[in-house]
């Protein structure tokens, strides 16, 4: 099996993995730790509700978890329909395209992502 299958077969398979073990994290919420960011400032960090917005993605609330963190919700989304596009291109036996994310305009495309991700989280500071 070559490498490309593997990869995308994993990736798939990791995605299901995750969609069909969504209904433990709302029990295991509470367990998580506050974020210390906002503790000692006040003020939400870049990565303020992204737990939240995970918890709304497995109750299938896009608009809740958009609220809590739009960047997260969006990553979380890419991985998930991504690993199945992967495992379906695995299982047909298509290549996966190599990513082409090196060079200064993709690095500063994610900075300004997370820029105006964590101004929007500044803006509405997901609830507490």
């Amino acid at each position: 099996m070559s490498v490309d299958r593997r990869l995308g077969l994993t990736w798939g398979a990791i995605a299901l993995a995750a969609a069909l073990l969504a209904h433990l994290a709302t029990p295991l919420a509470p367990l998580l730790p506050g974020c210390l960011f906002r503790e000692l400032t006040g003020l939400p960090c870049p990565t303020c509700g992204t737990a939240h917005a995970a918890l709304a993605i497995s109750r299938l609330d896009l608009p809740r978890a958009i609220a809590f963190n739009p960047l997260a919700t969006l990553g979380a989304l890419v991985f998930l329909l991504g690993g199945a596009a992967a495992a379906v291109a695995s299982l047909a036996g298509l290549p996966l395209p190599e990513p082409r994310l090196s060079g200064p305009a993709p690095r500063s495309a994610a900075l300004l992502a997370v820029a105006a991700n964590w101004a929007w989280l500044l803006l509405h500071p997901p609830p507490a």
